[in-house]
């Protein structure tokens, strides 16, 4: 039995116009209309339905196509005339004010009966982009459609690739204002249930008016991440992903105006991983691993390291007197690397705000004319804008960006305590930097799985992309129900 959640239509217009206003908001659009003899009054937000749709459905209904019979009738059951005559399928009846008013800000169409029924309209459509393949995951080979700002159609583009009854997508509306949809996707009867709780109670928590920067924000509430300049979570914009790791065990979080699903629980590892590497052979996958995990390490370490043994050279072996800066400067060589370094630090944050069309003159400016004076006057030694140069392109090969951002801060670190402790420094940074790091266990997760603690067999899987029908264990971390995936 349908709701009655207003008293008539004239309640229900003074209640809407209390808080939409009237004639406000050109966008809200309340409308009294008719099903056949029935008076109805017709709620939604002209940008988030279906406009075509909505004609469809009501144009029939009105009282001159030849329904003069039905027009003259008098309605004894309201509920059953309107559910006999508008019979459409994605229609449901909100329990009360509130939950009609979510319905018709979330983009349902709200419609009221003569005597005060509710009923709601599922003719959703968001505006947005297609399903475009993502600039952050681009792959050789391989499918070409990401995911979008529309949650409907993120979660279509998961159902597309796991054909499961037991996929689930938990919808949540999270903030007082805001009310933002965001969904919990898990297999169920696979993902660890104290995982699923945690979740879901740490979403109840979120005592906050809004989620302005959408995934983000919300990773920062669910983590309570304060000051860790590294992630908790990977980001992914690739169904294809984001669907391996629900097989896998993990939890998928869909915020609703993101193109990028949360994935979590996580390991650092995770976060060096890239759909590439799976569209390879298992030899020519395993390279490309490698190589990703140098440069993470190279990245970090790099320029530390020439930086120590050009400013001791007792410590320089003999077939790599190469290092050092041959030529002369007015400015200290740490100093040097320090202004390189915020040099590509503004070149990047330039590049985000330059129109395309601009942005490769910018670095031709930058890049060459600017570092090439800089070397002609004397500022720099050559060695410090290579090495520079050089660790930049290490960092741009580690695949997840906000791990390669965090990395290039550590190294900061230990470059400043090598130049002021030398060797000592160099090792000491590195000591707390890998304590730090084992000390860090989001949901109950050592981040450094399967390093710390050592598993052999997870941290051979780690290292070494296996083909696809050896690969039959899901990861120790998720508490996966069935581990064995074959």
């Amino acid at each position: 039995m349908t709701n009655k959640i207003f008293t008539s239509i004239d309640d229900a217009k003074e209640f809407l116009y209390s808080k939409f206003g009237k004639d406000e908001s050109f966008d809200v659009c309340i409308k009294d209309l008719h099903v056949y003899s029935l008076p109805i009054l017709c709620v939604y937000i002209s940008g988030l339905v279906d406009g075509n749709t909505i004609t469809e459905q009501l144009t029939p209904l009105f009282h001159d196509y030849g329904k003069t019979d039905e027009w003259e009738k008098e309605i004894e059951d309201e509920d059953k005339y309107f559910n006999d005559h508008f019979n459409f399928y994605g229609k449901s009846e909100p329990k009360d004010r509130d939950e009609f008013l979510l319905g018709v800000l979330s983009g349902q169409v709200g419609i009221i009966t003569k005597s005060g029924f509710g009923y709601v309209l599922e003719l959703r459509s968001y505006p947005g982009r297609q399903p475009d393949e993502p600039d952050n995951e681009k792959v050789i080979r391989g499918s070409r459609d990401g995911f979008a700002e529309n949650i409907m159609l993120n979660t279509a583009l998961i159902r597309r690739r796991i054909r499961t009854a037991d996929l689930r997508f938990e919808l949540n509306k999270v903030t007082a204002i805001g009310q933002t949809d965001v969904a919990i996707a898990y297999i169920n009867g696979l993902t660890n249930e104290k995982n699923l709780k945690w979740l879901k109670k740490r979403l109840s928590e979120i005592n906050h008016d809004g989620l302005t920067m959408s995934d983000k924000s919300l990773e920062e509430w669910l983590f309570k991440q304060k000051f860790h300049p590294l992630p908790f979570v990977r980001y992914s914009e690739r169904p294809d992903i984001v669907s391996a790791h629900l097989l896998e065990g993990h939890i998928a979080i869909i915020v609703d105006t993101s193109p990028s699903v949360i994935i979590v629980p996580i390991s650092m590892f995770h976060l060096l991983q890239h759909a590439e590497e799976y569209r390879q052979s298992p030899f020519i996958g395993t390279t490309m691993r490698f190589l990703r995990y140098f440069a993470a390490f190279f990245t970090l370490t790099l320029l530390p390291i020439w930086y120590l043994l050009a400013t001791h050279e007792e410590f320089l072996p003999a077939a790599l007197d190469f290092i050092g800066a041959k030529e002369k400067s007015s400015i200290p060589l740490f100093l040097q690397i320090i202004i390189a370094h915020l040099g590509l630090e503004y070149l990047r944050i330039a590049a985000i705000h330059t129109p395309t069309p601009l942005s490769t003159a910018m670095g031709l400016v930058a890049g060459i004319i600017i570092g090439q004076i800089a070397i002609d006057v004397g500022l720099f030694s050559p060695e410090v804008i290579l090495y520079t140069a050089v660790t930049a392109i290490f960092s741009f090969s580690i695949p997840t960006f906000e791990l390669s951002v965090a990395l290039k801060y550590f190294q900061f670190f230990i470059l400043i305590m090598t130049a002021l402790a030398g060797v000592n420094g160099f090792f000491i940074s590195i000591f707390i930097l890998f304590s730090y790091l084992c000390s860090l266990k989001p949901m109950k997760v050592p981040y450094l799985w399967p390093l710390i603690p050592f598993f052999p067999k997870a941290f051979s899987r780690v290292f070494i992309r296996f083909p696809m029908a050896d690969d039959a264990i899901r990861p120790y971390i998720v508490g996966a129900k069935q581990r064995d995936r074959s």
